[in-house]
């Protein structure tokens, strides 16, 4: 979408509202636009888009002074002041869901229904838009400042926003009752282990359990499905990394964040360009990895042939790693890591699930409950029977969100490294033992 038609586009149907004296967003827009033409306001977001807001804002007080609004309290000018800045500078009505740090989801499902995501939970909102025109309006101007292009040849695309956002837009063909956006919010603020355990999804038990792990450089697998909070988990972990080793991320679309930690390079996947090249997949970005002295290599998501050069790195030299599998249970992860690898290379599976056990020490399954709340399910320990030649799983620790209630098995056979590493002392390691597997600990 050009400037002239971003600075004109949503129009009435996008605040309809009226604050009661029939003045109205749409009103100011016309009294704005005699003072400022679409073709200076154009011009004006091309060169200082801070100089064209501070220009619409002496419209606003220039109209109000001439008598527009009038009976209108300072606070309700304000308000209208600020859906005309959104509507030309912002995301029109999602700017209001976007500030709202309780708001972790976004959905636009055409002009049919609204929904916002708030702790797990959905909210059905009422529609801000009339017509699908005004939906495909708001994708264009979403992803047109990211270089990204949506059309009928085209119809799907994925884009993040400046503030981390994860964007996804479908329109008709293939969305058959209008065009579709979904936003995934990120908080700025990384949520940290101790947060986690805070707030019930992280039992501490578990949660000592895997700095041990991440601090003795085991790799580690964070699996679960959509909206368990895997990216969530993965990024507290790693926070939990020792700041004299250097970290390289990869993803798909860059979630994690690392604000104290001084020696990280995130790198993320980029997709064709509207000829069709310059994609440059998560496989490209781990295979360049290793030639850029990473002491630990994080991988946002692993999804398709580059499971196989991640295990590769795990198994020489690269421990320490970090990842996340979509998966419903460990066992699973086995399997969707053994169909990946042979995306790449046609290998035997004993030997691809060899390779998983050997590369993989812990795998932690997130899950969200039917309140909405997330929590870690499982953990697991993976090793390789070699009579059946086949990944099998030991569970460290399981929890049943329905009862309520958790359970520990047994304790990592390399516990005892977290002493002889300096990582824990012998009191803490005993303390922990006492609270997971008194009878053994007597």
């Amino acid at each position: 979408m050009s400037l002239l038609a971003r600075s004109t586009a949503l129009s009435q149907e996008d605040y309809p509202e009226t604050d009661g004296y029939g003045w109205s967003v749409e009103s100011l827009r016309g009294r704005v636009q005699s003072a400022i033409p679409p073709e200076r306001m154009a011009r004006l977001l091309r060169e200082s888009p801070r100089r064209a807001k501070s220009e619409v804002r002496s419209a606003c007080r220039a109209a109000f002074a001439e008598g527009w609004g009038e009976g209108l309290g300072s606070e309700e000018r304000e308000v209208l002041v600020g859906r005309l800045l959104d509507s030309v500078f912002g995301l029109g009505p999602l700017e209001g869901p976007l500030e709202d740090e309780s708001v972790t989801e976004i959905m636009v499902n055409g002009t049919s229904s609204f929904f916002l995501e708030r702790d797990g939970l959905l909210e059905q909102q009422p529609t801000p838009f009339s017509e699908d025109a005004q939906v495909r309006a708001l994708i264009d101007r979403i992803i047109g400042p990211l270089g990204r292009r949506i059309d009928e040849s085209s119809p799907m695309v994925n884009a993040r926003l400046p503030q981390g956002h994860r964007v996804n837009a479908v329109i008709p063909p293939l969305a058959l009752d209008g065009s579709v956006l979904t936003i995934r919010k990120f908080r700025a603020k990384v949520i940290t282990v101790e947060e986690m355990v805070a707030a019930g999804s992280l039992d501490w038990r578990v949660a000592q359990l895997l700095v041990w792990a991440v601090r003795l450089r085991k790799n580690v697998a964070v699996t679960g499905g959509t909206g368990s909070g895997k990216t969530t988990l993965l990024n507290a972990l790693s926070c939990k990394i020792s700041p004299g080793e250097r970290i390289v991320t990869i993803e798909d679309s860059a979630e994690l964040r690392f604000h104290e930690h001084p020696h990280v390079v995130r790198l993320e996947a980029r997709p064709r360009n509207a000829e069709g090249v310059g994609e440059v997949t998560i496989r490209d970005l781990v295979t360049n990895a290793l030639r850029m002295r990473p002491d630990r290599i994080v991988v946002g998501e692993c999804r398709g042939a580059e499971a196989l050069d991640m295990l590769q790195a795990m198994n020489t030299g690269h421990d320490g790693s970090l990842t996340t599998l979509h998966a419903n249970s460990p066992a699973e992860a086995v399997m969707r890591l053994t169909t990946m690898v042979r995306y790449a290379a046609d290998l035997p599976v004993d030997v691809v699930e060899a390779q998983i056990a050997s590369a993989l020490d812990v795998a932690v399954q997130t899950a969200r409950a039917p309140d909405g709340a997330r929590y870690v399910k499982e953990v697991v320990l993976f090793s390789f029977d070699e009579e059946r030649r086949r990944c099998t799983t030991a569970c460290l620790y399981e929890r049943d969100c329905v009862r309520r209630t958790d359970q520990w098995h047994r304790a990592p056979p390399w516990l005892s490294d977290a002493v002889v590493a300096g990582v824990a002392s012998e009191s803490e390691v005993r303390t922990w033992e006492r609270a997971c597997l008194p009878s053994s600990a007597a």
